[in-house]
């Protein structure tokens, strides 16, 4: 059989990766050397990720797909390994949901509380919005400010309102978004996809030259209290360390908006013999995660300060005009 072609989006970038459906879920296999199986968009699945593994493993080795791996975790709100199978702990940055005033007066630093009435004060306003073509043009503004962000090339700085529209219309039926204004200029988002009990931060952006007015620190506020009104058990933006650097400036970002680490189960299963080697040697989660920590962190600064220097040359010439 042979397996059809997805679409993902990698770094910004349009794949098509190997992919079949498997008891309701579509699984896509990524990697060259080593080919990981997994279940699409993982995060955003209701319910469990992987119901029955051993019958998942042998549809999977029905599809044609050639994968050496399979990995798969469960859910957040079920954090007790229940399978036998090799499993290490990953990690979310998750705010967890009893109310948005205890959310508030024990989970936030002061400054951060300084700087949600700071955005107040400074006249951003922060509302649910609608998704059109009004809001998206703002997202299409909002995208192309700069092309630098974070120390490194940012993925949709460039790109048409066509091909914005199209990567933020996911999950639609599921999704809300929380819009942050100055005046009528949006200057900041949030997109949440709900699953699983939780609200997923899919998407979260501000404008830059409006970071005085801490709209970025305002929308966080306003997805707490979403959730909080809705019951759900956690606010989830992404992960809370990435590989092994702990120490990074989105970490602690997310520390001071009152996220915390959440470890949950994740297995590897190996079906190939090129697989079992692969977990043997601990090398599926790439040769970049197998530096020593002082010497990534040490490669990032550098990573940024070129960046950084390359947006500064590049505005350069406009900015003598």
């Amino acid at each position: 059989m042979e397996p059809k072609l997805t679409e993902i989006r990698v770094e910004g970038k349009t794949l098509k990766v190997p992919s079949a459906s498997i008891d309701g879920r579509t699984v896509i296999v990524k990697g060259r050397w080593i080919r990981m199986a997994a279940v699409m968009d993982e995060d955003l699945v209701d319910g469990e990720t992987v119901r029955e593994p051993g019958s998942f493993i042998r549809s999977l080795q029905h599809t044609g797909i050639a994968a050496d791996l399979l990995t798969f975790a469960q859910g957040l709100t079920d954090v007790t390994p229940r399978h036998q199978y090799q499993m290490e702990w990953d990690n979310a940055a998750v705010v967890p949901i009893t109310s948005f005033k205890e959310w508030w007066e024990k989970r936030l630093p002061q400054e951060t509380r300084r700087n949600v009435k700071r955005a107040t004060k400074l006249g951003v306003t922060v509302r649910i919005d609608h998704f059109d073509d009004q809001f998206v043009n703002g997202i299409v503004a909002i995208y192309n400010e700069t092309p630098i962000r974070q120390g490194r090339p940012f993925w949709h700085y460039g790109k048409s309102f066509e091909a914005v529209k199209e990567e933020t219309a996911t999950y639609l039926d599921r999704s809300e978004f929380i819009g942050a204004y100055h005046g009528d200029e949006l200057i900041g988002f949030i997109k949440i996809v709900y699953a699983g009990g939780c609200a997923q931060i899919l998407h979260i952006l501000s404008k830059v030259c409006h970071a005085d007015k801490r709209p970025t620190n305002a929308l966080i506020a306003k997805a707490v209290e979403i959730c909080a009104d809705k019951g759900l058990s956690y606010l989830v933006y992404c992960k809370y360390v990435y590989g092994s650097n702990d120490k990074s400036p989105l970490t602690e970002f997310k520390r001071r908006n009152g996220f915390e680490q959440l470890l949950y189960p994740r297995y590897y299963l190996p079906l190939t013999a090129k697989g079992k080697i692969v977990l043997r040697l601990k090398l599926h989660h790439g040769l970049i995660n197998m530096l020593p920590k002082k010497l990534l962190a040490a490669l990032l600064v550098l990573r940024r300060r070129y960046f950084d220097f390359l947006d500064r040359k590049s505005w350069a010439p406009a900015q003598a005009d």
